[in-house]
């Protein structure tokens, strides 16, 4: 019986589309739903051309209530039974209720190293910080922002003359690479670490 995976997007849907066609074959899920937060998110036309359905909830009319919002979510996540949730560039923090409700269902992709740089301008500040390496998380999503149980990492070396533009460039290859690997064995209930080198 195949795991029942819903993609949460806010734009393009480039992880969305990595992890929807990663799930082929005797892989142990498969995409039930990709849902967004904006009507207009390229990323739903192009789960639609995969045959997954798509749904949209505009987060606007809602000016920060967040309860609301993911009130609205919930009837279309209902409906699709999902098994796991995999938050792929869903720019919305999320209530502790909505995530107790997914408790140890709900993944999540960051850029960065956790627990290095959680929030947003991840390549800059690592940057600013004159690291090495960068890279990016796959992890367990909690009340708390982007400080969940990690299950997988990729790292990305910093080079000579890197931009946040080109460093994300660079990292957003290996979500592409690490985040369906993450999937394939949380969905087969494996949460062993994966850890990849860029």
């Amino acid at each position: 019986m195949s795991r029942r995976v819903a993609i949460l997007i806010s734009g393009g849907g480039s992880n969305m589309l990595a992890l929807a066609r990663s799930m082929t074959g005797d892989h142990p899920a498969r995409p039930c739903l990709v849902l967004s937060n904006d009507p207009e998110a390229a990323g739903l036309a192009k789960a639609a051309a995969l045959g997954i359905p798509t749904a949209a909830v505009d987060h606007r009319p809602f000016k920060g209530d967040r309860a609301a919002f993911e009130a609205a979510l919930l009837p279309h996540l209902e409906a699709a039974r999902p098994d796991i949730i995999a938050l792929a560039g869903f720019m919305r923090v999320l209530t502790p209720d909505f995530v107790a409700r997914f408790e140890g269902r709900m993944l999540n992709i960051h850029p960065s190293l956790l627990p290095k740089y959680p929030g947003l301008d991840t390549h800059a500040r690592a940057l600013a910080a004159g690291d090495a390496e960068a890279g990016c998380s796959v992890h367990v999503v909690t009340p708390d922002l982007d400080s969940g149980p990690v299950l997988g990492q990729a790292r990305v070396p910093v080079l000579p003359g890197d931009t946040p533009e080109s460093l994300a460039a660079r990292v957003l290859k290996q979500e592409h690479v690490l985040y369906p690997a993450v999937l394939r064995r949380f969905a087969a209930g494996d949460r062993r670490p994966v850890l990849l080198a860029g």
